[in-house]
């Protein structure tokens, strides 16, 4: 059986039920694609002549609640994103969306602006659904609907995930008057809530997933060498996959359903598309497109044994507000976290094997600026978004392009400037670097010997 019928093995009837409607009036089945920037845009609905240029384009174009325009405002944003340009106005039509484009861009905005608009909020009720992979994503993404629903006093918004005690959780929905109306969650507390029928999802009517792919992909046998470690790893993604089919069984037919990455494989869009009805289509034209402008990149050629010493020496050289740098274990994260805090740097370090609690405080405490150096596993390798951050090293390069994407897209985000670094010091890390410049036609060149100019990558 394939990756795909094994995720999606609902009956015919289920099937008719889930695909075969027709989309609202406004969004016309699939034809071509149209190209709008950096982007390939499909199923959309015909709207001749109601897009400008991005610069000139506002956030009172698309309409939405008063409330929303001011605290837009209070945030200090004007102008949308391109992918927040193409996406809001039609999202806002109750089309489906599945959406690629680069990380930075305000993809999440696009789902929790579009939302909050939406929504009529009912006291006892759930109606809007965000799943992600991570706990840290979730906090995230539940602070962007506080600070957009500010002037909407009636909504509540909620996160749950593993790693916190279930009865709270548990409780706060019994009560009508505490229960949310925007729920984010990761998939695995959020099905143990439905499964013991904690939570109901029959008033949802927006089903969204944040980094999607990360959830619904299966990660290809020859990715990974190590065959306990390949087992692992895809039974703890077919445990993601199987939550989300779950929850999205007990969710209405009749709901819009939002997905969202920066990758996203021609393998796993069809995936995508069998939870969806006729939805619009937004992707980057091509790989080469992904990484993003505002960003230099570099590598430095080193022995493992001379990766502290390099990196020392660019943390005491280089100017930056924040910078965060990746490593490819726990156990790393600890050690090299130490390290950094005997050579008194202000460091911090966040990964899985932090206790929920103590990492929501690490998260916390590096977003609000009271420490500059974070050390962390991809945990923090996708989604994340503080702002400060302009300086990313991989102090071990990832296993694969993708990581590589999302790991350097947390510096330069929603074109500003950033600089990222990536160390390699064996001949895995030589084949991933000659992936990454091949895949996104990229010459990541050396880095210079004289250091980089800090006005290139310092706003």
């Amino acid at each position: 059986m394939s990756h795909e019928e094994d995720l999606i093995d609902y009956s015919d009837e289920e099937l008719q039920t889930t695909t075969a409607p027709a989309a609202p009036a406004a969004a016309p089945a699939n034809g071509g694609a149209e190209k709008q920037g950096d982007l390939t845009v499909s199923g959309r609905p015909d709207k001749k002549g109601s897009y400008v240029g991005i610069h000139s384009t506002g956030f009172r174009d698309f309409l939405l609640k008063g409330e929303l325009l001011r605290a837009i405002t209070d945030c200090g944003f004007e102008h949308p994103s391109e992918v927040q340009q193409t996406c809001i106005p039609t999202a806002m039509l109750n089309v489906d969306v599945l959406c690629q484009a680069k990380s930075g861009l305000g993809k999440t905005a696009v789902f929790v602006l579009t939302t909050l608009h939406q929504l009529e909020p009912v006291a006892g009720e759930c109606s809007i659904l965000v799943m992600c992979h991570t706990r840290e994503l979730a906090y995230q993404i539940k602070n962007e609907y506080a600070r957009f629903s500010k002037y909407l006093p009636d909504v509540k918004t909620a996160v749950f995930y593993g790693g916190t005690p279930i009865q709270k959780d548990i409780d706060l929905l019994a009560n009508k008057d505490t229960h949310p109306n925007i729920i984010v969650a990761t998939p695995g507390r959020l099905n143990a809530l439905v499964r013991d029928k904690k939570l109901s999802l029959r008033n949802v009517k927006s089903f969204v997933l944040d980094e999607c792919d990360k959830m619904l992909d299966q990660i290809g046998e020859s990715e990974i060498s190590d065959p306990v470690k390949r087992r692992i790893v895809n039974e703890g993604f077919a445990d993601m996959r199987r939550d989300v089919q779950e929850i999205f069984r007990a969710t209405p037919s009749e709901k819009q359903v939002m997905m969202f990455s920066a990758t996203l494989s021609n393998e796993v869009r069809p995936i995508c598309k069998k939870f969806m009805r006729n939805p619009l289509e937004v992707y980057v034209d091509d790989d080469t497109k992904l990484t993003l402008h505002g960003l230099q990149q570099y590598y430095v050629k080193l022995s493992e044994q001379e990766k502290n010493r390099k990196l020392n020496e660019l943390l005491d050289n280089l100017e930056f507000n924040q910078v965060i740098i990746f490593v490819k274990s726990t156990l790393r994260a600890n050690e090299l976290d130490k390290l950094l805090r005997e050579c008194n740097f202000p460091s911090i370090a966040v990964h899985s094997g932090v206790s929920q609690e103590e990492r929501i405080k690490r998260y916390k405490e590096f977003k609000e600026f009271n420490k500059r150096i974070c050390v962390a596993t991809d945990v923090f390798g996708r989604g994340i978004d503080i702002e400060r951050i302009n300086l990313a090293i991989n102090y071990d390069l990832p296993a694969d392009a993708d990581s590589y994407l999302h790991r350097v897209g947390r510096a330069g985000r929603f074109g500003t400037k950033g600089l990222s670094i990536s160390f390699v010091s064996n001949e895995d890390d030589e084949k991933v670097l000659k992936d990454i410049e091949k895949r996104f036609e990229v010459a990541l060149p050396e880095y210079p010997e004289g250091g980089v100019d800090s006005t290139t990558y310092m706003a």
